[in-house]
């Protein structure tokens, strides 16, 4: 999609949009149409109620600039989010595909129903990442995505706006790309090469700490889960240094298990395929760096991302086991199924020793106890530090990426006590599992601000999953959006 700005309704365009509230009668934007237009128009809205979502296309006779109109309902000013123009822009793009154009035009909504820089970035996210099909394994594949043109006032916030909201959506599009693939097209080694590629091209620092390594410097949880797979674990490392030599950067942390059988512990069948999706905490750290890199921020960010295959086999790690973590403290394994805390473990603590980092946080798709409590639309966040935590929400408020904070006292840190270890790898039959998964990784962490972001629920759609325009069935990309925010508005 190639995106350009006009600052007239009345240049040459296949299809020119604009947005309408609900039972206003009016087109958003603009003051009238070519007189020529106006009467069909006018009788459109007659017809059209402008609920959420509701789509209608006026075909224009003659020769006019525009040979279509679509009017798109935005609902009532007083329900208006952060995320009402991106969803209806992600359905006019969508329609716009439908009917097989080039080109579309989107009058961007004025002042007075939201802020025109943010409408463009909305408008901009919400119909690239609409158009986002994953199709690499279709014979036939469409590859028809039309252009976009923003009707608005020219100026340097506007332009700045369009090329930030590109590399967003790119971010999103590419982990969901990544996200996507199936098990046997992504193992870790394949995870590896994707941030091999982006650094290269970006100019990051990539390390990739083999197999054999891993074992050789301690990290005992990921070589354990790893172990009974025969495809190797690797350790990604990518580093953006854009900011003060001295400066403490920030470590993002992301699980990437590119297929969780459960192990010896294995999982029902039932599903199982989805599994694909236990890499998505990993691929949104691969995502983000990707876009900060692209957007130059003034930062230092490094990602880490423990990728592994948790397979059974004659090899495998098993319930009853006993490893040594990475910042040297034991783990009674009493579930081969709760292997992400594991991985996670040795990689915040590595991040931690290595980077001495100001904040840490991490993504993965921890626990179906998160989808019990949350739904799947909503990520759990638990955190050790009250600043950062509302930090996050502030930007969860802005990008609309809901998140939720669930407490972390002694007791829950409590019932991950092990007669045997240091820890065990359960806690207490269901209860609190989400939190009782996060407060073994709380383990890993000495005195850095952290927070851990479960991301189970809402990192692919489910059966609850709310509709959105820009969540196509699939890897929703989860997270890239929420951190790349939180990052800008340090």
């Amino acid at each position: 999609m190639k995106i350009k700005i006009e600052n007239s309704t009345k240049k040459k365009t296949e299809i020119i949009c604009g947005f309408v509230l609900e039972n206003t009668n009016k087109v958003l934007g603009i003051n009238k149409f070519d007189t020529k237009i106006s009467a069909a128009v006018n009788q459109s809205l007659k017809d059209m109620e402008g609920k959420l979502g509701e789509i209608n296309i006026i075909p224009v006779p003659g020769k006019n600039p525009a040979q279509r109109i679509l009017l798109a309902g935005l609902g009532k000013k007083e329900n208006l989010t952060n995320d009402t123009i991106r969803l209806v822009s992600g359905k006019i793009a969508q329609k716009a595909r439908e009917l097989k154009l080039k080109e579309f035009s989107v009058i961007t909504p004025p002042s007075f129903v939201a802020d025109q820089v943010l409408s463009v970035s909305q408008i901009i996210e919400g119909s690239k990442i609409a158009l986002y099909k994953f199709d690499k394994f279709k014979t036939k594949k469409v590859n028809n995505s039309p252009n976009l043109t923003i009707i608005v006032s020219k100026s340097n916030k506007i332009s700045q706006a369009i090329k930030t909201a590109e590399i967003i959506a790119n971010g999103v599009i590419f982990t969901k790309s990544i996200a996507n693939l199936p098990p046997n097209e992504c193992t870790p080694t394949t995870l590896a090469n994707f941030a091999k590629i982006i650094s290269k091209k970006n100019k990051m620092k990539c390390s990739i700490i083999s197999e054999s390594e891993l074992k050789k410097k301690g990290f005992g949880g990921i070589s354990a889960v790893g172990q009974g797979s025969k495809n190797e674990s690797k350790l990604i490392i990518l580093e953006h240094n854009h900011g003060p030599k001295n400066e403490k950067p920030i470590v993002l942390v992301g699980k990437a298990v590119t297929f969780d059988t459960g192990g010896i512990s294995l999982k029902p069948g039932d599903k199982m395929d989805e599994m694909k999706f236990d890499k998505c905490g990993g691929c949104t750290v691969i995502g983000i760096m990707k876009a900060v890199s692209e957007l130059k921020l003034p930062i230092n960010v490094v990602g880490i991302v423990p990728s592994v295959e948790n397979m059974p086999s004659g090899e495998s790690f098993r319930p009853g086991d006993i490893i040594k973590l990475y910042n040297g403290k034991t783990a009674e394994i009493l579930n081969t199924d709760a292997e992400g805390r594991l991985i996670l473990s040795d990689a915040l603590s590595y991040g931690e020793k290595h980077y001495s980092p100001k904040v840490i946080i991490d993504f993965a798709t921890l626990t179906g106890a998160c989808i019990v409590a949350l739904g799947n639309n909503v990520a759990g966040i638990v955190s050790n530090n009250e600043k950062l935590t509302k930090k996050i929400n502030e930007s969860s408020k802005r990008t609309t990426e809901e998140v939720w904070e669930l407490p972390l006292t002694q007791d829950f840190m409590d019932m991950i006590k092990s007669d045997v270890a240091d820890m065990k790898n359960v806690g207490i039959g269901r209860a609190a599992g989400t939190i009782t998964a996060a407060a073994f990784l709380r383990n890993a962490i000495e005195d850095t601000p952290w927070t851990h972001i479960d991301i189970a629920g809402v990192a692919w759609t489910q059966a609850a999953t709310k509709e959105k325009s820009y969540n196509p069935k699939g890897a929703t990309g989860f997270g890239v959006r929420l951190i790349l925010d939180y990052l800008q508005n340090l």
